[in-house]
């Protein structure tokens, strides 16, 4: 069984209520905070946390924001056909050339999506200051299986982190298979760790002569 919300269009229209809501409401930076990318982003997630329930409204049977720094999730509800969506909040400055933020571990994905009733989602802000005030340009909410490989990357942290590729380019297919998807993802990373191999390989090298070389000198620190 597919989700509705997110094979339907029911994902956008809360995207576009959370743009709606960041660009009317109230001034809600200092101009410190306005100055540091980190503040912002942590003030427009504690603004949709706020509110997303009812952004969701009928969709929504139980929903949480109480989560770790470095949990999974930022935001998580289950959906009255049962689906368990775990969100991961993220924004972008439009005026920032580059940013690559992680997503979520390859090998806790994995875990995760052994039930098919939970969904990894994003919910992606771009937006521009203007003084204290933020303009929202774009709100993405999508689970990470609707994220063209395209437009994602793999960086060697523990297991392999996913990554957006680059927040200023983001490639959405609305309705892709998550099998298709998980299948991707798996011949990404059958890629990716023999290319780690030879670099731990050319790493072991490397110490083998810095220890051979401190093996060959005078200890006269002692």
């Amino acid at each position: 069984m597919k989700s509705n919300f997110y094979y339907g269009d029911d994902d956008l229209k809360v995207a576009e209520k959370i743009k709606d809501h960041i660009n009317t409401s109230s001034e809600f930076l200092s101009p410190q905070t306005a100055r540091s990318t980190r503040a912002v982003g942590d003030a427009l997630e504690s603004l949709i946390s706020e509110q997303f329930d009812s952004f969701l409204g009928d969709w929504c049977v139980e929903y949480s924001n109480d989560f770790a720094r470095r949990a999974m999730a930022d935001l998580a509800f289950t959906d009255r056909e049962g689906f368990y969506s775990v969100i991961d909040v993220k924004t972008h400055r439009a005026d920032t050339r580059f940013n690559m933020p992680n997503l979520t571990s390859v090998e806790r994905l994995s875990r995760f999506y052994e039930s098919d009733a939970n969904i990894f989602s994003l919910i992606l802000v771009k937006y521009d200051i203007e003084g204290t005030k933020v303009i929202a340009n774009e709100v993405i909410f999508t689970p990470i299986e609707f994220l063209d490989w395209e437009c994602l990357t793999v960086g060697a942290l523990g297991w392999g982190q996913i990554q957006i590729a680059n927040s200023n380019i983001i490639k959405v297919v609305k309705g892709y298979s998550r099998k298709r998807w998980m299948l991707q993802l798996c011949d990404t990373m059958l890629e990716f760790y023999p290319k780690e191999i030879l670099k731990i390989q050319d790493r072991i090298g490397r110490f083998g002569e810095v220890k051979a070389y401190w093996e060959s000198r005078e200890d006269i620190w002692s």
